[in-house]
């Protein structure tokens, strides 16, 4: 699974979301396992995860919260 951006991710439904962020998670503890057991063939892919598992989970708590981005960026006149 490769990682998305924030604007591909805003454009993602509420269900979608919550598909990602599963599918995040089980790729996470898989490493996790596999870490225990022997040295990660790529030991960079784990705090990839965990970055974009964030990103997620923000991009979701903006949507419950009606947090745009950008919308509280006001410009001086």
């Amino acid at each position: 699974m490769g990682m998305m951006k924030s604007e591909r991710l805003r454009e993602m439904t509420r269900e979608e979301l919550t598909h990602q962020i599963r599918e995040l998670e089980d790729e996470l503890f898989n490493i996790r396992v596999r870490r225990a057991l022997q040295p990660p063939d790529n030991p960079v892919r784990l705090r990839l995860l965990r970055r974009q598992l964030a990103r997620v989970r923000t991009i979701l708590r903006e949507g419950e919260l009606g947090i745009t981005p950008g919308a509280s960026k006001k410009t001086a006149v």
